[in-house]
């Protein structure tokens, strides 16, 4: 036995025979009436084909040993309308099939495989076995011939169809040939079968050629299918042509290439990758200014790479690492503009206002104008939103002539991104730093380091910290990336850094740091951005001239008053913006060809104000304090009541902060325990539940800056008077009555500007701080300096 088993001998021995037939269609009288069946998926099967069958063995090990019991060992092929064989059902198969006769059968890994040689049509007439080995009655439909010379006419086109098919396709040659040598080509039924078992056409379009007995009607439907597998063949060569030319063309290239560098090589006109990467480094190195350390290291990496394969992944880590190396600016450094009057039109002409930040950045050039150089410094512009910080460390670049880099610190979590990855990590790249310094082209550029007070820290390490190396002076000359592991000198770079503010920086970070504050503007200022700055900017994006929209200056008065009262002037941007947008609807729909746009146009644009023109809260116990917050400036209202007479208490609402709550508590103290000097009711507190609010209570308020407003709140409930005019303070109260100094007294001023308020109390401490404030901000204002508490409740009650 083989590694087969074959099928009862009987079976063999019967269906396998060596002689050639002469005929495949026996006489009608020697075709069995009842006929066994078995199940064909896809596609018919076709008389004139002769093609292997490969079965599971369950469930027709059975069937196929019935028909090898049967004189004539012939099958119906039927196709079935499901995909699996195996679950076949009498509903599935369908009526007309093939008469085929089994050949050499075989039993294999529960695989049953046959030749079925096609005999003719079978048409199943009754069922009488529904349940594997399945059994049917059958009749043989013969075919309808029609008029001869049509049916010679279709016969020569099937025939030269096939002839254009066979050259472009080997199979149809062979497929052909054994059609030749079994049937006579003359036969128009066969030849129309055997065109129709050629095609790969569906199974259901097969199915129904199976079923025309008409000779003529088939021989059509299978012309229309074979022009069809013609045109796909062509295609099919087309493609394989063009796949193959383009495959030879690059196979040609790639020998010639491969030639071409051989001779090259040879004649010494050309070199290796490994060569010219090393010559490309060298000539890199020749342009730069190393250090010591650097040339070593460079030198030994340009040694490993001329004895390392140029495929190894080593060598890629080496080549890559050399880039690096060799792309940075060692020793290049651009040339410092040090006039101070170039740098003057520069700052005027990018901003309006902030004249103490550009006469501080006058005043660093001119430092650095009398040392040579401006280096070793750190500058840190904190102000609010929209202010113009970032812009100011672009135009501070201008006004040097310097390469200017940008990149944003805030939320950065891992000191990598600063100092780089070990090259010892897959994917490894130098920090920000060493990037910045590469894409500026020189030693020396301005480096900005944005949103500085968000800075992070996670398991990752700690960037502020990381930063220290950077930004430290004494330190960044010998700067250390973990990639680059070779020291660049830093010191010559001037770090400008932004913050909102300094509460989140960390403070080593910030002892290295000169601070330049810029504070919100006033209405003045916003006007002059807006009129020189944000609207030409604004038109010129939206593609518009000047001459066709025009803002009036009473307008815009009305949108920086009434719209945009923030610090900054983002929010005024925004608002332009939309004006331009609104306006540019009706231009595009012809409803105009200029606007102006006035004070009674301004609500038409943006609705109707977001704010309109504060009073100050007045009563018995409420009284304007000023606040400052990251955003700038603010008034800050208080309120005091007496709740009750019951018994004694204090309540404090607002959402504060603990500061707030213990400066409120000092005020509550001081003031209860000073009545009789500040001719308050003696008893007040002694019977009085007193609470203690600072509206706007979902947004959180912390400092100690509201002590003396406080105090003065409580103090005017005690005496049931109220301040009976317009007057803001701010200031830290101590239990002695002690006015200490506060911060951010130009912010505070200009709150109270914005809203109107122009007399002040300020802590004698501030007076310097006040003074220092320029004239346009100082104008009008009405300003009381206290050192104790004293002079504040003089100042206020007389």
């Amino acid at each position: 036995m083989t590694d087969h088993d074959t099928l009862d001998a009987e079976l063999v021995n019967d269906a396998t025979t060596d002689e050639p037939r002469s005929e495949l269609a026996l006489p009608s009288a020697t075709l069995p009436n009842t006929l066994y069946l078995l199940p064909v998926t896809e596609r018919p099967f076709f008389p004139a084909q002769a093609v292997p069958v490969l079965m599971n063995d369950e469930p027709w090990m059975e069937t196929v040993r019935a028909i090898g019991a049967t004189d004539h060992h012939m099958v119906g092929l039927v196709m079935i309308e499901k995909a699996d064989a195996d679950l076949a059902t009498p509903e599935d198969f369908a009526q007309i099939g093939t008469l085929v006769r089994i050949n050499n059968p075989m039993r294999n890994s529960g695989k049953i495989q046959f030749i079925a040689e096609g005999m003719r049509r079978v048409r199943i007439l009754e069922w009488l076995s529904k349940k594997p080995p399945y059994l049917v009655r059958v009749d043989y439909p013969d075919d309808v011939l029609g008029n001869d010379d049509e049916l010679r006419a279709y016969a020569i086109a099937i025939i030269n169809t096939l002839k254009e098919l066979v050259p472009l396709n080997p199979l149809y040659s062979e497929e052909l040939k054994f059609f030749i040598n079994r049937f006579n080509p003359n036969e128009p039924s066969a030849l129309t079968d055997f065109a129709a078992s050629l095609t790969t056409a569906q199974g259901q379009d097969l199915q129904e050629v199976l079923e025309i007995f008409p000779v003529l009607e088939r021989m059509k439907r299978v012309l229309i299918l074979i022009r069809k597998e013609l045109e796909v063949a062509k295609l099919q060569t087309q493609i394989r042509e063009k796949v193959e030319e383009k495959m030879s063309d690059q196979q040609r290239k790639f020998f010639l290439r491969e030639q071409l560098k051989t001779i090259q090589q040879e004649l010494g006109i050309a070199k290796d990758d490994r060569s010219a990467d090393i010559e490309r480094f060298e000539q890199r190195i020749e342009a730069l200014t190393l250090n010591d350390s650097a040339r070593t290291r460079i030198d030994e990496e340009m040694q490993k790479l001329s004895i390392l394969e140029s495929g190894s992944p080593e060598y890629a880590v080496t080549r890559n690492y050399l880039d690096w190396l060799t792309t940075l600016p060692w020793g290049k450094n651009s040339e410092d503009n040090l006039d101070l009057d170039h740098a003057r039109t520069v700052l005027d002409a990018d901003h309006d206002g902030l004249e103490d930040v550009k006469d501080r950045i006058i005043e660093f050039l001119a430092v650095g104008s009398l040392k040579g150089e401006v280096a070793g410094s750190i500058l840190l512009l904190v102000g609010p939103p929209g202010v113009g910080k970032t812009s100011i460390g672009r135009s501070v670049a201008n006004a040097l002539g310097r390469k200017f880099y940008r990149f944003s610190v805030g939320g950065m979590r891992d000191e990598a991104e600063i100092k780089g990855h070990r090259r010892t990590y897959i994917g490894a790249m130098p920090g920000k730093v060493i990037h910045a310094i590469k894409e500026a082209g020189v030693a020396n550029p301005v480096i900005m380091l944005d949103e500085i007070d968000k800075i992070g820290a996670s398991y990752q390490g700690d960037p502020a910290s990381a930063l220290l190396e950077v930004l430290d002076p004494e330190q960044n000359s010998e700067f250390l990336d973990h990639y680059l592991d070779v020291r660049f000198d830093l010191s010559k770079v001037l770090f400008v850094c932004t913050a909102n503010q300094l509460d989140t920086i960390p403070g080593p970070l910030l002892d290295r740091m000169e601070i330049l504050r810029l504070s919100g503007y006033i209405t003045s200022e916003k006007m002059l951005i807006a009129k020189n700055h944000l609207w030409p900017k604004l038109l010129e994006r939206a593609g518009m001239k000047r001459s066709q929209l025009k803002v009036s200056d009473s307008a815009m008065r009305q949108i920086i008053e009434g719209y945009a009262r923030e610090s900054g002037v983002r929010g005024l941007e925004k608002l332009l913006a939309r004006i331009i947008r609104k306006a540019a609807v009706k231009f595009v729909r012809g409803e105009a060809q200029k606007i102006n746009v006035g004070t009674r146009q301004v609500e038409e644009f943006l609705g109707k104000p977001l704010f309109q023109r504060e009073k100050p809260f007045s009563g018995v116990g409420v009284i304007t304090g000023l606040a400052w917050t990251a955003l700038g400036g603010v008034t800050l209202n208080i309120e005091a009541t007496r709740v009750h007479s019951k018994h004694r208490g204090f309540k404090l609402t607002g959402q504060l902060g603990e500061v707030m709550k213990e400066s409120a508590e000092i005020a509550y103290s001081y003031i209860a325990s000073h009545l009789k000097q500040y001719q308050g009711d003696l008893t007040f507190f002694d019977d009085s539940f007193v609470h203690l609010h600072v509206p706007e209570g979902a947004t959180p308020k912390d400092g100690p800056s509201a002590g003396i407003t406080m105090a003065t709140a409580l103090l005017s409930l005690a005496r049931g008077e109220r301040i009976r005019r317009p007057l803001a303070m701010t200031g830290e109260l101590t239990l002695t009555g002690q006015v200490l100094p506060i911060g951010g007294v130009r912010e505070k001023v200009i709150a109270a500007r914005r809203t109107r308020i122009y007399e002040l109390i300020l802590p004698e401490a501030n007076r310097r701080d006040y003074e220092e404030l320029p004239e346009h901000i100082r104008t009008g204002m009405q300003v009381h300096f206290a050192s104790h508490f004293r002079e504040v409740a003089e100042i206020i009650f007389g």
